[in-house]
Formats: C-alpha cells, structure tokens, sequence
C-alpha cells in the first residue's frame, strides 16, 4: 500500500516538503495514542537485544542521523520498531543549511541526493528537547551526531565541536563526531590525520563517560581508513561507516536528471557495496569487541544479515525508509526473528 502511495502521491511531491511531512505524522504519533498502539505490532522480540557501548540496544537496527534532526521524533520512531535513534547532525551555532532545493530523488536507482547543509537549531535548543526525550523510561537509545557550525573556521573546529560535546553529551546515550558530510565547506578535510587525532581526543575528553564515535565517508582510501580505524580503536569507543558518497558511478537515474540535482552526497543501493567493503576492511582491523556501525544502502534484511555477518555491531538506516514507509523496521526486525538471528552473541 505504501509504496503504491509512494508512487501516486508522495513521489511527486517537492522531497524536502514529503519527508516534512512524513515527519510531522511519526512526531505526533504519540500525542494521539496511536503510536503505543502501533508499537504492540513493531516492538523488537528480545532476542535482537544488542549489549555495547555500554548500552542495551533493543534491535541492531537503528535510523541514520539526518531524518530526525531535531530529536522531535525520537519517541515515534522508536514506536516504529528502531532501537536507536541518531539524531543530528547539531551544530554548537544553529544554522539554516543551504539553499533550497537541496534533496532530490533518484528514483530507479531508489538513491537519494541531498546537500541540506547541517540545518539545525544549534545544540542549547537540541539539549532541552534531548533532555525530555531521555527521561523517558521506554525509548530506543538516542546517539547524538554532532557536526562544524559553517562559520566556523576549519581551523577553529576543535573550540566548535566541544562546544557541542559540552552541551550535548550530557543528554545523550552515545555521540558521534560527523566529520565525512560533503556538504560542509572543508569538513572532510578534518578527516585527515594530523587534523582528527586532535579534535577525537578534544572531544573524547569532554564527553565524560558519554560514549564517542566517529563516522566516515566512503571515498576514502583502504589505507585511509586503516588509520583512522587504528586511531579510533585508541581514542574512542567505535567507527560508524559511512556517510554519503560523492561518486556518481553506476547508477541507473538518467545522467541528465542526476545532473540537474547538482552536487550532495549520493545515499542508498549506490553506496551499499563500498559501504559493506569499508565494513570488512574496518572489522578486519580492530578488536573483535569494538563497536562498528554500518550504514549505507541497507534496504533489506537480508542487508541487515550480511552487515552483522561481515562484523557490524549495529546497523542503520535512512534512505530506504523514504521508499519503503513506515513498516520498514518492523519488516526487518520481524525477517530477523523469523530467521534465527542473534546480533548480540558474538559481542554482549
């Protein structure tokens, strides 16, 4: 039924105007009551439960920073079947992003560009709706993705991202330092190793005891990523891997229509196989107990299956929930428990 609306309706719709209202309907969710009557269909079965971070996580499966940017939905979206939510990308300064339109559809290749630009309220507005949101007793683990204000100076990013560590940290369950997003003027650049090590240590120190990872982008080299992969095993508690791609190979959208888009970062089936590539390479090079989040083309279970059997602690989700509604995570959470599957035994 969903994807019959998709098709008639939805798709036609400006995408930045579709997914606001797509999420005005899970954010009131449970205002109205329908969402505890929803989550007696989509709660996870206990067998999923994962154990890192120092957190319980009721599926390995979670939402992508970038749906819920605000944390207003967090509490729906866990009614939905999520056992996490990452909210974000915040920024210490809020910020419009870029100028619209800056999220398009590529519909054969079921890929999304966007080039939102960090649009946010600024982490002291996200502090006080987090705050709520976790006192709450029955909620899916909230991470916090936080991100450099634009403008700020690249070489001041270590002063912005501990601001928002320091505002942050103490209203969420893990936090992860967004330093791979193309569409900020020179974050990738942070990515590299005499500019990460710094802001990771900055960053872990002002977390606390709040949890630290930091999330990559998938054009990086194997050599690149084997570094930072060692420097997070030594400064923080995990990798997330990875962001959207720039690369624009391969895909079935006609190039015209994927030109008119203009720039962004490219999400969806398109990113999966370097996305899953990353993942082997990254598990391949830390301990066996260290959290690895995989994000990126993930539509299916069967995705979810190889992402946790190529070594994911956890994985995550965005760009297929846009195209396959509002079911999806019960979908998978259901399929896994259909099949036997166990994500926390190879890493309680």
């Amino acid at each position: 039924m969903y994807r019959l609306l998709f098709h008639l309706v939805l798709s036609r719709l400006d995408p930045e105007r579709a997914h606001r209202l797509a999420y005005a309907v899970i954010r009131l969710m449970p205002t109205f009551g329908i969402g505890a009557l929803v989550s007696r269909a989509t709660r996870p079965d206990p067998s999923l439960r994962v154990r890192t971070l120092g957190l319980d996580f009721p599926s390995p499966f979670g939402v992508a920073a970038g749906f819920d940017k605000e944390g207003l939905a967090i509490r729906g979206l866990g009614q939905l079947g999520f056992g996490h939510i990452e909210v974000g990308t915040i920024t210490a300064i809020a910020q419009p992003g870029n100028e619209k339109p800056r999220l398009f559809r590529l519909v054969p290749d079921r890929a999304v560009i966007n080039r939102m630009g960090f649009n946010n309220h600024g982490a002291a507005a996200a502090r006080r709706i987090l705050e709520r949101a976790a006192a709450r007793r029955a909620r899916p683990v909230i991470g916090v993705n936080i991100g450099k204000s634009r403008v700020v100076d690249v070489d001041d990013a270590i002063a912005d991202y501990v601001e928002s560590t320091r505002i942050l940290a103490p209203a969420a369950d893990y936090l992860v330092v967004n330093v791979s997003s193309p569409n900020t003027p020179g974050l990738r650049g942070l990515q590299e190793l005499e500019r990460l090590a710094p802001l990771l240590r900055a960053v872990k120190h002002e977390a606390g005891g709040t949890p630290v990872l930091v999330k990559i982008a998938p054009d990086l080299t194997d050599d690149e990523v084997r570094v930072i992969a060692a420097l997070a095993v030594a400064e923080l508690d995990g990798i997330i891997a990875t962001n959207t791609t720039l690369s624009r190979e391969r895909l079935r959208t006609d190039p015209a229509v994927v030109a008119a888009a203009g720039a962004g970062g490219l999400s969806g089936p398109p990113v999966a196989a370097r996305s899953l590539e990353l993942l082997r390479l990254i598990r391949s090079s830390v301990p066996g107990d260290f959290c690895v989040i995989s994000v990126g083309g993930v539509e299916s279970a069967d995705d979810v299956i190889e992402r946790l059997g190529a070594g994911a602690t956890l994985v995550q989700g965005y760009t297929a929930f846009l195209y396959r509604g509002p079911l999806w995570a019960r979908e998978i959470n259901r399929s896994l428990e259909a099949r036997g599957i166990r994500p926390g035994t190879a890493r309680a």
